[in-house]
């Protein structure tokens, strides 16, 4: 900044140069000296240049502090002692009236500034920190006004008279090294703007705003306490913590406030937490804004309100609350109003939670602040000021009051207020370290340590940019407490979880139930050791959401036009599960698992197999053994008669050879009612192919025996001795034998294998046989079928010979129904699902050998058994009339 620019902003902010004698003027804090003028002085940090520049001497309108004491250095102090600043008129036409503080004194505010005197003069009495220096204090009161703390800064960025010893050496008596405040981010905003043109650092004991952590718009800006960015981190995770995922939202309109809830907002909108509303309002706004954000928050669905705002502002917003019933509202507070006593007044927000500077203990303080005599609060308007209002008695003799004057007895300790109660040191604990911090820098600027001693030249020069370079570094610990800034000039992020609670009196107390360290460890910086209260009393965590969570087993769906925390609960798809509460996607089972009922789990899919353990499975199973003992009852049967006409008849020794290979066709299905496995499933399609086919091989030798047999009787005919035993028995073989090519040739080539079949059901995994090779399969049946077609055809051409039992008959019903049968089983096969597939392949076996058995030996059997009469020669011999 240029000389003129700056000469220019100090006349026209605040007219301290005039060039016109003024009147006194009887004002809070205000005194109008007679002489003003331009001061030539030598250079100094003010306007931060290397040669000797001009100031403006303050012999204006000058603003006397509340607490001050000369020294060898001094500190600056801005506290907001008062809550108004007297609105001043501009008429253009006369001066305008001096800034001053109106309404009551703030105790709390008091006691820091009071806390910043406790703290210099424990320095001062130090021996190790800046011994042989003494340290002043110039404390003012900002009235929480932007004008005053602007007016304040001015003035303190100027008090920088210079002062010649005899000994040439220049003390900067008066000098501004370092300035504590202000409570508020707007004020500190301000005045960091005016004090950082002059490199003259400012340590902020209550100022959270985010923004001020910006070292390219606030280079000289610290802070003790920590920015608000931490704590709308910390609160977003308690937020989150308690499972609230639909909120409101109001805070102050101002510095602290809006730029505390756009950290907040950003960061609740990282963990998914949808904001129903974000209403701004200000203290000074007409009450009809006020009854509005009131009325928002009176029919909003949400059950949770965070309230980053300031005291005052939320004071005004729950006095309007209070007028009419409300649904019951679980507050959450930014550190600025959760800890003030005064809002602890109002009860229906007991239970309310929030961030607070962790409390402290400051040996010595309680008793300074007591040391209060009439005389020495007499010397201070502000200490006055407190002390009338304590006792309703004044100090002087005043017309402009009707209180008594005050006798000398009054006693402060008998006083409870904000002022004197040490009970939760939390931001008076920040002007403490704040003090210690700026003379700590100081000591690092002036003083050396040689031989285990330490000396500080009073007498050096030193500018406030050496004290701002030495703050940067500072790290230290006093009372236990630590205090060191990081590049940005905040402090490690340190807060107590505290909770508004009622106690058996029914007063509201703060109390701590847990803590917050930003410095910990990602997911270990937040815990809780206590338990809470919550609104009205209760001690279930209230409910806060837009609609209720999703259960595992379900997904949400977004409701169209709302936000994220607005939607619907929908069932998983088929085969998909949801195994955690408000999953936003369903995710598949594996391939050889199933969803549960509720489709919260994969369960294993249940193994599906014909087996011996179910009913399907004793079915055949009983078919296949009956059908073998039938069979072996049948050869039995023909054994005991095989010297009679009947079995001779027919080619006994072919019969033999066919109801062994039928025995061999009914047990074959016993190989199919079981967990297949790799011989399993090679034996069960060549054993069937195989024995089928040696049974085709009987019967097609058993109608070619009676093509053959006819044909014999004709005159001159020698047929049977081309088609005698040995000629059939090669016939047997001979098919046989192809068969057992076909069936080598595709176990070698590509065999049948067992598989897990997850296609055909989606919720079961069949075990079943693949074939391995198709064309084997269809060839092992084809040959089957062919030999068939050709008994069928050559049986049809015998079923008229003349005979009394003609054989081809019976051979001709049974390719019937066998041809049949594995006609119809082609389709059925190809279409069952599962295990069926097996069951339908064991039917066709089953029944075109029970057809085989029945039709070809049964009425053999019953010839033999029931009518042995026509079991003669003679009988079988007699022709038919034709």
């Amino acid at each position: 900044m240029e000389i003129p620019t700056l000469f220019i902003g100090l006349m026209l902010s605040l007219g301290l140069c005039e060039l016109n004698s003024a009147l006194a003027l009887n004002g809070s804090g205000y005194h109008m000296k007679q002489k003003v003028g331009f001061k030539e002085v030598r250079t100094g940090a003010a306007f931060n240049t290397e040669a000797s520049s001009v100031k403006c001497k303050l012999q204006g309108t000058t603003r006397l502090p509340a607490f001050s004491m000369d020294g060898d250095y001094v500190i600056g102090g801005v506290f907001s002692m008062h809550a108004y600043m007297h609105s001043v008129k501009h008429n253009y036409t006369t001066m305008p009236e001096p800034l001053r503080c109106t309404g009551s004194i703030f105790s709390r505010e008091l006691r820091f500034a009071r806390a910043m005197v406790f703290a210099i003069e424990e320095i001062n009495n130090s021996t190790e920190l800046l011994p042989g220096i003494k340290l002043g204090y110039q404390i003012y009161d900002s009235c929480a006004s932007v004008p005053v703390a602007v007016h304040v800064a001015f003035q303190l960025s100027s008090s920088l008279d210079t002062v010649f010893y005899p000994r040439d050496n220049c003390s900067h008596s008066g000098m501004v090294m370092g300035v504590v405040g202000e409570s508020g981010s707007t004020p500190s905003i301000s005045m960091s703007r005016i004090i950082g043109s002059f490199n003259i650092p400012q340590v902020s004991h209550f100022a959270t705003c985010a923004c001020l952590s910006d070292k390219q718009q606030y280079p000289t800006f610290f802070r003790t306490i920590p920015s608000d960015q931490f704590q709308a981190d910390a609160l977003a995770k308690l937020v989150k913590h308690f499972g609230w995922t639909w909120i409101g939202a109001v805070r102050s309109d101002s510095d602290y406030g809006n730029n505390g809830m756009a950290s907040f907002l950003d960061a609740v909108h990282k963990e998914g937490i949808c904001v129903e509303y974000s209403e701004s309002f200000y203290w000074t706004h007409p009450r009809s804004r006020i009854q509005r954000v009131a009325d928002v928050i009176r029919s909003s669905t949400a059950m949770v309100v965070v309230a980053f705002t300031a005291p005052g502002d939320l004071k005004i917003l729950l006095e309007e609350l209070s007028l009419k019933p409300s649904p019951p509202r679980q507050w959450i507070g930014s550190e600025a109003w959760v800890t003030d006593p005064d809002m602890r007044r109002v009860s229906f927000c007991a239970g309310a939670i929030g961030f607070a500077i962790e409390k402290s203990v400051i040996p010595g303080l309680r008793d300074f602040l007591l040391d209060l005599s009439p005389s020495k609060v007499a010397a201070s308007p502000v200490l006055t000021e407190i002390w009338e209002d304590a006792f309703n008695c004044r100090l002087r003799k005043s017309a402009a009051t009707d209180k008594s004057v005050c006798n000398g007895n009054e006693d402060i300790q008998t006083i409870q207020s904000l002022y004197t109660d040490t009970s939760q040191l939390r931001i008076t604990n920040m002007v403490y370290k704040a003090v210690y911090a700026i003379a700590h820098a100081i000591h690092n600027a002036v003083c050396q340590e040689t031989n285990s001693t330490t000396q500080c030249d009073k007498f050096m020069k030193t500018e406030p940019k050496e004290v701002l370079t030495q703050l940067k570094k500072v790290n230290f610990s006093q009372n236990g407490y630590d205090v060191s800034f990081d590049a940005n000039g905040d402090p490690v992020a340190k807060y107590e979880l505290v909770n508004w609670q009622k106690s058996e009196s029914g007063s509201i107390e703060l109390v701590t139930v847990g803590h917050y360290d930003a410095s910990l460890p990602a997911g270990q910086e937040f815990s809780i050791n206590r338990k809470l209260t919550w609104v009205e009393g209760g001690t279930q965590v209230p409910v806060s959401m837009c609609t209720d969570s999703c259960p595992p087993g379900t997904r949400k769906v977004l409701q169209k036009g709302k936000p994220i925390c607005c939607y619907d609960c929908k069932p998983c798809p088929e085969g998909e599960i949801s195994n955690v509460t408000d999953s936003p996607d369903c995710f598949p089972c594996p391939m050889e698992f199933w969803p549960n009922a509720v489709r919260d789990t994969c369960l294993p899919k249940p193994v599906e197999f014909l087996s011996f353990n179910e009913v399907l499975g004793i079915i055949l199973a009983a078919f296949s053994v009956g059908g073998a003992c039938l069979t072996i009852i049948t050869t039995t049967v023909f054994y005991h008669h095989r010297t009679s006409p009947i079995v001779r008849a027919n080619n006994s020794e072919l019969s033999f050879l066919l109801l062994f290979s039928l025995t061999l066709c009914f047990l074959c299905p016993l190989t199919f009612i079981r967990p297949p496995s790799e011989w399993s499933c090679m034996l069960r399609h060549t054993a069937f192919g195989i024995t089928f086919v040696l049974c085709m091989s009987c019967v097609l030798g058993k109608t070619i025996v009676v093509l053959m047999a006819f044909k014999a009787t004709l005159p001159g005919s020698n047929v049977m001795k081309w088609f005698g035993p040995p000629q059939q028995r090669m016939t047997v073989v001979f098919f046989t034998f192809i068969q057992v090519l076909i069936c080598t040739i595709w176990l070698v080539l590509s065999p049948p294998f067992p598989m897990k079949n997850l296609t055909t059901y989606k919720e079961r995994i069949i075990l079943e046989c693949a074939l391995g090779s198709a064309i084997g399969f269809w060839a092992v049946l084809g040959y089957i079928g062919l030999l068939a077609v050709f008994c069928f055809v050559l049986a049809v051409l015998a079923r008229k010979l003349p005979d009394n039992f003609n054989e081809a008959k019976l051979i001709t019903f049974s390719m019937l129904i066998f041809c049949a049968v594995w006609i119809t089983f082609i389709p059925a096969y190809v279409s069952s699902p599962g295990k069926f597939t097996v069951a339908v392949e064991i039917f066709a076996i089953l029944a075109s050998s029970f057809g085989l058995i029945l039709c070809i030996f049964a009425p053999k059997c019953f010839i033999i058994l029931f009518k042995p009469e026509k079991n003669t020669k003679k009988h079988l011999m007699n022709k038919t009339q034709s």
